[in-house]
């Protein structure tokens, strides 16, 4: 069975992602254009977006929680843009 992770701890592990995705090293061949650096990028990208998704759905998730991811949200796309696109 499954542990629960708690909002705030899938917050914090989302950020993490983006963090990492940010890292990933872009290889000498292929530049931003090589297939498997764009699938590592949004596969990491993806992680985070589902670390995240249902907390605004939860009885627990105060206004605070609620705000923050939507700010992963947003950090998520504008890391999307500037990864892939930059």
């Amino acid at each position: 069975m499954s542990r629960l992770i708690p909002a705030a701890e899938r917050i914090i592990r989302a950020r993490e992602l983006i963090q990492r995705a940010r890292e990933l090293p872009v290889p000498a061949e292929g530049g931003r254009s090589d297939l498997s650096y764009i699938a590592g990028v949004k596969d990491l990208l993806r992680q985070a977006r589902d670390l995240i998704k249902f907390i605004p759905q939860t009885p627990t998730a105060t206004d605070e929680m609620k705000e923050e991811v939507k700010k992963i949200y947003e950090e998520i796309e504008q890391a999307n843009q500037r990864i892939l696109h930059g």
